[in-house]
């Protein structure tokens, strides 16, 4: 649980200005941006926690619909990060090392929270459930309405597995080393053989 004082300070460490946060940070590479943050440079700070938060909600919510919990388990792990600075391993990309940190807390806060005993927790199956319109990014056409219907019909038919792999990669533009942190992979071949099997899938609903 976290204490009231914690919150206040990571209260007043947002509340610094963005926009001169971004002009800072913005050119340099994630390696640059964490090493920055992790020596105590509060404008680093700032930036990770304004640029990556909507992107980790969007993320968190799809595996869960508690958004008090996944807020929190946000909340929570910019506490511990700020705690942590001057230990902190060296992070090539930002955005996979928190997604994949989030998802842990996630599935932690939930096997903590459920009445059974679980001990592997896994995605639901209705998670990351993908939404298809003229706009989507997951398969850029042009199409009519019943065809995007039967589109999203089978891209929902994937697994949850197979659909959080194609989100991270179409809609996140994460490459396959990424989503292979995000998903902990131990080898990005891993990455690239989920998402080559759900394509592959996905052509023989569609065919089907």
């Amino acid at each position: 649980m976290v204490n009231k004082p914690q919150k206040t300070k990571l209260s007043s460490v947002i509340s610094l200005s963005h926009s001169e946060s971004t002009r800072i940070f913005e050119k340099k590479s994630d390696l640059e941006v964490w090493s920055a943050f992790d020596k105590g440079d509060e404008m680093a700070f700032n930036y990770i926690y304004r640029g990556f938060t909507p992107i980790m909600f969007s993320f968190g919510i799809q595996i869960t619909n508690n958004v008090d919990l996944v807020k929190d388990c946000i909340q929570n792990i910019f506490i511990d990060l700020r705690r942590k600075r001057g230990a902190l391993s060296e992070v090539i990309s930002i955005k996979s090392y928190l997604l994949k940190i989030l998802q842990r807390e996630l599935f932690r806060s939930i096997k903590k929270e459920s009445i059974h005993s679980i001990q592997n927790i896994e995605l639901p199956e209705s998670a990351f459930l993908i939404e298809v319109s003229h706009e989507t990014k997951v398969i850029q056409l042009e199409s009519e309405t019943e065809i995007n219907t039967q589109l999203k019909m089978a891209l929902n038919q994937l697994t949850a597995r197979q659909r959080q792999a194609i989100v991270l990669l179409y809609e996140e533009g994460m490459s396959y080393r990424e989503i292979a942190e995000v998903l902990e992979f131990n080898e990005v071949k891993s990455a690239r053989k989920l998402v080559y099997r759900a394509i592959e899938s996905l052509k023989q609903i569609l065919k089907n």
